[in-house]
C-alpha cells in the first residue's frame, strides 16, 4: 500500500499542489511531477552539487532532500533565472567568460552562485573558489566560473 502526502510548494513563483509518496526526493519531484529538469542529478550523495536550488533563499543539495520537507516552502531553480535571449546577469557572465563546457554542473554553479552572491562579500577569489568547493566541475578548472562571478560581483558582467 502506497501512502502519499499532498504538500504545496511555490517553485519559480508558481504554487503547485501535489500528493507525493513520502519517500519522493525534491530533485526527481522537480524534474518528473513538475516537468523541470534544468536541475541535475548527479551522484545522489549530496557530494557534486549539480542539483543544487534554494529553498527559502538557501542553497541545497536536492538530492537529500524530500518533497515533503519542501511542503511550504519557497523554491528555485535554474529555471528561474532567465531564458534563451533574456540571461539573467550570472547567466551571461557565465557564457561571457566561457565558465561552461559540457553544462552539466552549470545549473548547480549557477543556483550556488547566486546565494553566494546575495549573502557573502567575496571579497577574493579564493573566498569564491571556497563557497563553491561543493560544486564539482571535470571540465573547466573552475578558472573562468570564478572570473564570470568576480565579474558579477564587480558589477562588469551582464
Amino acid at each position: 500500500m502506497t501512502r502519499t502526502r499532498e504538500i504545496k510548494v511555490s517553485v519559480n513563483g508558481k504554487t503547485y499542489e501535489r500528493a507525493v509518496e513520502p519517500r519522493l526526493l525534491l530533485v526527481d519531484f522537480l524534474r518528473q511531477s513538475l516537468g523541470l529538469t534544468g536541475t541535475h542529478v548527479g551522484c545522489e550523495h549530496g557530494v557534486c552539487g549539480a542539483c543544487t536550488v534554494l529553498v527559502d533563499g538557501d542553497s541545497v543539495r536536492s538530492c537529500l532532500m524530500f518533497a515533503v520537507q519542501a511542503e511550504g516552502c519557497t523554491v528555485e531553480t535554474v529555471e528561474s533565472l532567465g531564458r534563451i535571449g533574456k540571461l539573467n546577469p550570472l547567466q551571461a557572465s557565465f557564457h561571457d567568460h566561457h565558465a561552461l563546457q559540457c553544462g552539466f554542473c552549470t545549473p548547480g554553479m549557477l543556483m550556488t552562485a547566486t546565494d553566494l552572491l546575495k549573502k557573502y562579500p567575496l571579497a577574493t577569489d579564493d573566498e569564491i573558489r571556497d563557497g563553491l568547493s561543493g560544486n564539482l566541475c571535470r571540465c573547466t578548472g573552475y578558472e573562468h566560473i570564478v572570473k564570470a562571478i568576480r565579474a558579477v560581483k564587480t558589477g562588469g558582467a551582464g
